[in-house]
């Protein structure tokens, strides 16, 4: 006999639900045993058996939901690589080999050859052929100098007090490391992305530092920038862009900063990254996440340009001053791939609202090709009116649909971006604004990177330092200095400082 054969539906019926919803209800008997099955949105789960709570869902069985199975993916990434992209650098992509000195450090002449490479015979009496060459670029052995200094006092015959000659980077009666010694440090700490440990253990392999040294040289090297105002200037230098992309990461942070009576800051520690979209200038600052902390940044109370960022709230707070906001296409994408996930077929909705924009993207890139500042009126009215539509379908074919917990995230996610279409569709009508924000994701790969070495920052101080030091080595280096002759620049007094852009 079959396992079909076994099974009796003994009543079907209907179930009042959260909201007096009409739930379809089926009571069968399997094998003996009695279970009545409950329709939940496009599943049926266990009715019959205990659960804790109201009637209010399917709480017993609550791993077969969407917002359950989420957890378990671990909020899986919808970044998604193109197809027909291939491993590499990009086509046109300027490579980085080695290109001849013409003024080489010195000039050798190697021995003469005393055999043939062919035959292998004699080549005293060859005939000379001319010249090659090859040039091999190393550095120097690695040995610490250790240099004494002698310091001259002269006692004043006025006051009498006695002063001592000075030297950089000495302090009498102590040893100490000198500026390349602290640049290599600095170098491998923050730019390296190595953690201080590791990076004292290199150091100590070459020259015998500990920790500590190189804890207290980024240190200094952070209170040096902070001294020569390099926040401000920075702040300054951005709030005079015309355009903007600003994005958040959380990191972690071993001990809570404190206030001035001995509680916690409110809010989970983030690196915030505000950026002009070419890495001309990066800046980034150590906050916890809140409303508040992000005003403390003092910059958006100057800027008034165009800002490219996602949909975290606390953004919103700025909208109102500056010229315009352009919700990162990449976010929405991820947003629209998760909707779609749910069911192909019903939120269909979704891959069509994702070409449209492509299309528009597509359109852009041409008008910029063609040195148009502005799109087709026809074409952006076309693609706007379908992409409104296709909207609007989204909100409709899910207004009522059941979710577990409030409404359906394909509703959600449609009316969002019906009320914030003019956001969305911002790099259509100004085409100097970047329709994502991934020049921010990428800044944001560098603290991602040293957490995901060192592990934590253990104070929101120290995350601080970290942020300076690379905001001050990556501007630096992207307006054409060597990480180790910004580092030397600082040390001397001389820091590279941001500059307004001249236009």
């Amino acid at each position: 006999m079959g396992v079909c054969d076994e099974i009796t539906v003994l009543e079907s019926s209907w179930h009042v639900g959260r909201g007096h919803a009409v739930r379809p209800t089926v009571c069968v008997h399997v094998h003996n045993t009695t279970t009545v099955f409950c329709q939940w949105g496009l599943r049926w789960f266990d009715a019959s058996s205990p659960r804790r709570g109201d009637a209010e869902g399917p709480q017993n069985l609550h791993l077969d939901l969407p917002a359950a199975k989420g957890k378990r993916d671990a909020q899986r990434s919808q970044r998604v690589r193109s197809k027909d992209r291939k491993p590499g650098g990009r086509s046109g992509r300027t490579g980085s080999g080695l290109v001849p000195a013409l003024t080489p450090d010195r000039t050798e002449t190697a021995q003469v050859p005393q055999s043939c490479s062919g035959c292998g015979s004699d080549l005293a009496g060859g005939a000379d052929a001319g010249l090659s060459w090859t040039q091999i670029w190393d550095i120097p052995p690695v040995r610490l100098e250790k240099v004494h200094y002698l310091l001259p006092r002269r006692r004043c015959a006025c006051c009498g007090k006695t002063t001592t000659a000075v030297v950089p980077f000495g302090q009498a009666g102590a040893v100490v490391y000198g500026p390349n010694v602290n640049a290599a440090a600095i170098l491998l700490a923050s730019a390296g992305k190595v953690p201080v440990e590791w990076t004292a253990m290199l150091m100590a392999a070459l020259l015998a530092s500990s920790t500590g040294f190189v804890a207290r040289a980024h240190q200094r090297f952070a209170e040096r920038l902070e001294r020569a105002r390099f926040d401000q200037a920075m702040r300054s230098a951005l709030a005079a862009e015309p355009v903007l992309c600003a994005d958040e990461t959380p990191v972690n942070v071993a001990r809570r900063d404190t206030d001035e009576r001995g509680a916690p800051v409110p809010g989970s520690p983030h690196v915030v990254t505000v950026r002009t979209p070419e890495e001309r200038l990066v800046w980034y600052r150590a906050l916890p996440r809140t409303k508040v902390a992000l005003r403390t940044l003092g910059l958006f109370s100057e800027f008034t340009g165009y800002l490219v960022r996602d949909d975290y709230t606390a953004w919103h707070q700025f909208d109102h001053q500056i010229a315009g906001v352009q919700q990162c296409v990449a976010h929405l994408f991820r947003h629209l791939q998760g909707v779609l996930d749910l069911h192909p077929t019903q939120q269909g909705w979704a891959d069509t609202a994702r070409d449209v924009l492509r299309e528009a993207h597509t359109a852009v890139q041409t008008a910029k090709t063609t040195g148009s500042d502005r799109l087709d009126p026809v074409l952006l009215a076309d693609l706007r009116a379908r992409y409104d539509k296709v909207i609007a379908w989204g909100q409709t074919t899910n207004r009522l649909r059941d979710w577990h917990k409030g409404n359906h995230p394909g509703y959600t996610l449609a009316k969002r971006l019906a009320d914030k279409a003019d956001q969305v569709w911002l790099f259509t009508t100004v085409l100097s604004v970047p329709w994502t924000d991934n020049a921010s994701e990428q800044a944001l790969k560098s603290p991602k990177m040293h957490q995901k070495v060192s592990g934590y920052w253990h104070t929101l101080t120290t995350l601080g330092r970290f942020c300076r030091v690379r905001s001050y080595l990556t501007s630096a280096t992207n307006h054409g200095l060597r990480a180790i002759d910004a580092i030397h620049a600082a040390l001397t007094g001389n820091p590279w400082m941001p500059q307004h852009a001249t236009t």
